[in-house]
């Protein structure tokens, strides 16, 4: 296609937008415009499925609902372009740049195609393949892309830090290796997806569907994944410091649910009915029990890394060598709970209770019997103790390296062994043996 006569497709197509005389929308479905400058260029709602846009220029151009079906945009200059519903499916997009591109409600998933020849060659039929968006190594760092539908799009290695991706559609879509730093992925459905070693510090994930998705190698540091659906997630690979990530009873099998409820109805009927919760070696990552009643639940190898159990009752429980690392325990009262050999490295321990516990007779009345918070052995590295109430309680052999224990009470408790190396105990009331 000569210069000339794509001048003369595009007035007409420019009549055609605005209604005047002489007007036809675009047709340059299969035509060959590799390398061509079309920055600026108005092509909404034109015809370019198949089309050859290899390296081409197409920055601030208007594509909104154009149809570039298949069309080769690999390397394309497409800064600022406008694909506001554009139909994209199968398109090739590898390389191509799409910085603060708008791409809301665009079509990326993958589709039949009739066609056989080398890209703008409009040759020959090689039968009916079907093909999916190609968007790997691309660059769509701040494009919006809200209610795009990218499912089993290959967008693997693509740069999309702070890209606006609420309601995306990414359903096992290929995100491997990607930058997706600060990106919005609120209510975005990526089930099935690969996210495997994508970068997400940062992200919203609020209410995002994850079901079954791989994030071996995964940075959700300080990412919102509150109220996200994890089911079938392997979190363990990922780095999920500082995250939010409480996830409420209901995301959990059954059986725990099951187990949960039969311990409230114990607690509440003082023992008539239910049964005391077992949910010893049970992965409870992430759980939201914030303000629940599990005294003397036996939550001994518990993986409750990340959980929120601000204001939780957890007294005379055995949590012994569980995984708390990171857990938020603010206010939460663990008067006489076996703690022993747990990992509660940078734990967020604010006004927690861990004194001991006035053991009462079969009549009711205190025995003189005190039964001290189990803490030996703990990992407690990099915790916040921030005004904790551990007096009595048992911290032989414990490792409290840089741990915050200002204005924590420590009265009589047994550091024995306990490394404090570096540890902030700043108006701490500590054992006459300690000072």
């Amino acid at each position: 296609m000569t210069p000339h006569e794509l001048v003369a497709i595009l007035d007409r197509h420019e009549r055609f937008l605005k209604k005047k005389p002489g007007g036809n929308r675009a047709n340059l479905a299969m035509a060959n415009l590799e390398g061509a400058s079309l920055s600026g260029v108005n092509l909404e709602s034109g015809k370019l499925s198949g089309a050859n846009l290899i390296d081409c220029d197409l920055s601030n151009a208007n594509l909104a609902h154009s149809d570039l079906f298949a069309a080769h945009l690999t390397r394309a200059e497409m800064s600022g372009c406008n694909l506001f519903r554009a139909d994209l499916r199968g398109a090739h997009l590898r390389g191509a740049s799409l910085k603060k591109a708008i791409l809301r409600e665009a079509d990326f998933r993958g589709g039949a195609l009739l066609y056989g020849g080398k890209p703008g060659s409009g040759g020959g039929s090689g039968g009916l393949n079907f093909v999916r968006a190609d968007l790997a190594g691309a660059n769509m760092d701040d494009a919006m892309l809200s209610n795009a539908n990218l499912s089993g799009a290959d967008l693997s290695e693509v740069s999309m830090a702070g890209a606006d991706c609420e309601g995306a559609l990414l359903t096992g879509a290929i995100l491997s290796r990607s930058n997706m730093k600060n990106v919005n992925l609120t209510k975005a459905d990526l089930r099935g997806s690969d996210l495997s070693g994508v970068n997400l510090s940062g992200a919203v994930l609020r209410d995002a569907n994850l079901a079954g998705a791989v994030l071996a190698g995964a940075n959700l540091r300080n990412a919102d994944l509150q109220g996200a659906k994890l089911d079938g997630v392997d979190l363990s690979g990922a780095d999920t410091t500082g995250a939010n990530m409480a996830r409420s009873a209901e995301n959990f099998s059954s059986q725990i649910q099951d187990s949960l409820q039969s311990h409230y109805s114990w607690i509440n009927s003082n023992g008539d009915s239910g049964a005391r919760a077992d949910l010893s070696g049970a992965n409870l990552a992430h759980i939201d029990l914030q303000g629940v009643n599990l005294s003397g639940a036996n939550l001994k190898g518990v993986i409750l890394a990340g959980a929120r159990l601000r204001d939780a009752l957890l007294i005379m429980c055995d949590i012994s060598n569980a995984d708390l690392r990171g857990a938020d325990l603010s206010r939460a009262i663990l008067d006489g709970s076996n703690l022993r050999g747990s990992d509660l490295s940078n734990a967020v321990m604010e006004s927690i209770g861990l004194a001991w516990v006035d053991i009462k007779g079969a009549d009711g009345k205190p025995t003189g019997r005190l039964w001290p918070a189990n803490l030996s052995g703990c990992k407690l590295i990099e915790a916040s103790l921030v005004r904790g109430n551990l007096r009595g309680a048992n911290l032989s052999g414990a490792d409290l390296r840089s741990a915050d224990l200002s204005g924590a009470l420590l009265a009589d408790a047994n550091l024995r062994g306990t490394n404090l190396e570096g540890a902030n105990t700043a108006g701490a009331t500590m054992p006459a043996s300690a000072g």
